[in-house]
Formats: structure tokens, C-alpha cells, sequence
């Protein structure tokens, strides 16, 4: 580039995060001083190219290694419309890098860096605000055009523990956010709570900001909502549930993206039943049947987020499963007997490994000392029975059924159903021992 008259410099969360001590591979380069015609002509000297975008293309550069970097000029933006597309986006390689970053959100991703040279271009002071862990608003007076740095402020606190400048977060708080999709909204709740060690600080954040009540008002319920100071010294069910998140992260860092997506939402909303059913009752504070009662909101919570499955994983089933019955590790625990039927029936309804992980995350997400061994001793018989994600196969199929002389029909399908009844009890164990309680029923 710089033989060509141009300078490229790297920009954005690489730069950040380098200065971070945080390594990242997502490189993201600005190129001053060359026509949009010509950049693609010198780009494939390097690689493959791909245009992606048309008012605005950002080229994808591919290396024979499979390396890729997104290659783009630098660009200046207008309000024009509504929302967050609602922006002009005009391309201009003569104008300088200051102008170009003045676009950024916050003075840490406005920093870029001259691999040639090995100098930072830091027009806003973001090093010095990184020093500071402090998120400031590059330009105060166009902040507020786009309503997601909002919740992008959120992350960024959170995920970086970093405090918002004053001016900035006063900005937050005065941005309406009834411009902005479930899918954009959902896109940086979910970079809060898969990647942030704490999402109990962008939380607090977002209830500050009026995130909750603009987005999340099944959550404002437990703002204040009393708990039984035996069981929950730390107080109301919003500090539970901010203790319980942050527990859920912690300890499922292992699961896949689906999986702790859904452990994550199902420890948000686990107890959005308790403002419903809350009471005082013979002196103490009770929530009885929360569980159940908090599926209904959880169920509103996900609507107006859009969420339903994640790379084909059903999350929306899983944590409404584990809403309903996140009780049931200690309820069983304490029970004087517990059949086998009762833990198989129970693999219907929800995955019982990730429902002793919401268990736990639930038991520690307290202040004091708590016995928390029910969920070990959970999911190991759930293990031994071998339905720790998922209930039995049906040992009788229909095809055994019409083999007997039964044709496909309502009769069918009720001995189906009686029949592994007697399976998920442990009455029956085998294929033949299945067709033997058929031909029983049929007669």
C-alpha cells in the first residue's frame, strides 16, 4: 500500500485488545489515500478477495494459509433514518485518520496502529482511558445517533470491568432504545453473558441505563422482591439472581455455545416466577410453585428476543425446562425415596445435566454457607441410569405393534404409551419382555 502512495493501519478491537495484554485474531484494516477502484486491484496481490457489501464494500482478503482480514477505506457516517441502519455511509481515503476514528464509539476502539511504522494513532486519548479501565464516548454530541452503543457499553463494561465516564453514562441513560431489533439487542446481551467472567455488572448497568425496563421488564420484577433471609442472605431476588449468573458463568466455561447460552438464560430467568408469588406466610417469606410460575414470563422474555434455537440445539425448550423444574435436584435429594420412573420421566422435560448446573449456580449464588452436594449426587444417578441428557429409547416401537396383527390407530398409540409407562418404572427391560405387556393389553 504505501508503495501505491497509501498508509494501512490496523484498527478496532485488535488494537484494544493487544493493548490489553488479550490477544485477538480478528484484524480489521483501514486504507487511507487509495481510490475504492484500485484497492481491490492491490489487495489480490496478497490473496483472494471478497466484496462484501454494496453502497459500502468491505473486502475480505483470504491468504493461501486461509488468513483473513477485513480490508476497507475509511468512511465517514449521517444520521439519515431511524434505527440502526438508519446511518449514510460514504467512503473517503483522503480523509485523515483522526476524522476516520471520530466515528467510533468509545475512545478504547477508536486507537489504531501502523504495523509499518510501529506507532499508534490515538487522537481521543484511548490508551489513557484504557490505563484507567474508563469508557468514554468519542464524540458526545453524535453518541446518542446510534442506540446500540447503549448496550455495547453494557458488554464493554462488563467484559472489560471497566467504569463508565460520567458524561458518557449520563448519555446512556438519556438514549431511547425502541429503535433497535430483537436481533441487534440479543446480539449483545448474549456477548454479556458468554463472555463477560461477571455479567452481574453489565446488569446492574442495564437497570441503571433503563436496558431492563426497555427491553427486560419481566427482570424489573425482582428489583425489591423480598426472599426469606434464612435461605437468601444476600437479600432481594435481583441480587440472587445477578449472584446467580455470575455463578453459571463460572462454573460451565466447558459447555458448547449452545449449551451455555441456554444454562446462561435459564439463570436469568429462573426465578422470574417469585414476584407473582411471593407471600407471607405463617411469618415467613414463601414463593410457592415459582418454578411453574415463572415459565410464562420466561416465555415473554424469549419472544421479544427472537430466541428459539442455536445451531440447531432447541435452546427455547431446555430453559423453559429448567425454569419450571430447577427445584427438583434438592426436591429429590430431600425426598425420603426417589424411584428410577422418577428421574426417567423427568429426562422427558428438560436435560438433566444442565438442570444440576442451574441447580448449583442457583445454591452458590447466595451470601453465607450452603450444602450444595444435592446436585453431585443428582446427576451421578442420573448417570447411572443413563439419563443425564435425554430419557430412554422406547424398547416397543409401532412396527413390533402392527407385526401382531394391530392396525396404525388410537388403540395403537395407547399401548405404546402404556407400555413404556412400565419401561421408564423398570418393569420392563427388553424388547421381548415389552411385546409379551402388549400382547397382555391387546387381549
Amino acid at each position: 500500500m504505501q508503495n501505491s502512495g497509501g498508509r494501512a493501519l490496523i484498527v478496532g478491537g485488535w488494537v484494544r485488545d493487544q493493548l490489553r495484554g488479550c490477544p485477538s485474531e480478528d484484524i480489521d484494516l483501514e486504507v487511507f489515500g487509495i481510490p475504492q477502484q484500485e484497492l481491490p486491484r492491490l489487495l489480490e496481490k496478497f490473496g483472494r478477495v471478497e466484496a462484501v457489501g454494496k453502497s459500502f464494500p468491505v473486502y475480505k482478503l483470504v491468504s493461501e494459509k486461509g488468513h483473513c482480514l477485513d480490508v476497507a477505506l475509511p468512511r465517514l457516517e449521517s444520521k439519515k433514518g431511524q434505527g440502526h441502519t438508519g446511518f449514510e455511509v460514504r467512503g473517503n481515503p483522503e480523509i485523515t485518520p483522526s476524522t476516520a476514528a471520530r466515528r467510533r464509539d468509545f475512545t478504547v476502539n477508536a486507537i489504531s496502529w501502523d504495523p509499518l511504522s510501529e506507532t499508534y494513532v490515538d487522537p481521543f486519548d484511548g490508551r489513557k482511558d484504557l490505563n484507567n479501565r474508563l469508557l468514554r464516548a468519542v464524540d458526545p454530541t453524535t453518541f446518542g445517533d446510534d442506540s446500540l452503543r447503549v448496550l455495547r457499553a453494557v458488554q464493554f463494561a462488563a467484559r472489560f470491568e471497566f467504569t463508565l465516564e460520567d458524561t458518557t453514562a449520563t448519555l446512556c441513560r438519556n438514549t431511547s432504545l425502541n429503535d433497535l431489533s430483537a436481533e441487534r439487542v440479543w446480539d449483545e446481551l448474549e456477548k454479556l453473558l458468554l463472555l463477560a467472567d461477571r455479567p452481574s455488572i453489565g446488569f446492574a448497568l442495564a437497570l441503571d441505563f433503563g436496558v431492563i425496563d426497555q427491553w427486560l421488564p419481566e427482570l424489573r420484577a425482582l428489583v425489591g422482591c423480598p426472599q426469606e433471609a434464612e435461605w437468601h442472605p444476600e437479600g432481594d431476588v435481583w441480587t440472587h439472581t445477578c449472584l446467580v449468573i455470575d455463578q453459571a458463568r463460572s462454573l460451565n466455561g466447558d459447555l458448547s455455545r449452545p449449551l451455555i447460552t441456554t444454562i446462561m438464560l435459564a439463570a436469568l430467568c429462573h426465578d422470574l416466577g417469585k414476584p407473582a408469588t411471593t407471600a407471607v406466610i405463617d411469618g415467613r417469606i414463601r414463593s410457592l410453585n415459582h418454578e411453574e410460575a415463572g415459565v410464562k414470563p420466561t416465555v415473554q422474555l424469549l419472544d421479544r428476543l427472537n430466541i428459539y434455537t442455536l445451531n440447531g440445539y432447541d435452546v427455547r425448550k431446555q430453559v423453559l425446562g429448567l425454569v419450571a423444574h430447577h427445584l427438583k435436584p434438592g426436591m429429590f435429594y430431600k425426598a425420603p425415596t426417589v424411584t428410577d420412573g422418577a428421574f426417567r420421566r423427568l429426562a422427558q422435560k428438560v436435560d438433566l445435566e444442565l438442570l444440576a448446573r442451574l441447580a448449583r449456580a442457583d445454591c452458590l449464588g447466595r451470601t453465607g454457607d450452603f450444602d450444595c452436594s444435592a446436585m453431585d449426587w443428582f446427576i451421578k444417578r442420573a448417570r447411572a441410569l443413563g439419563v443425564e441428557h435425554e430419557p430412554p429409547k422406547p424398547l416397543l416401537m409401532g412396527r413390533h405393534l402392527i407385526k401382531l396383527g394391530l392396525t396404525p390407530g388410537p388403540k395403537l398409540g395407547r399401548i405404546l404409551k402404556k407400555v413404556y409407562e412400565k419401561q421408564l418404572d423398570g418393569q420392563i427391560k427388553t424388547l421381548e419382555e415389552s411385546i409379551v405387556k402388549a400382547q397382555e393389553l391387546l387381549k
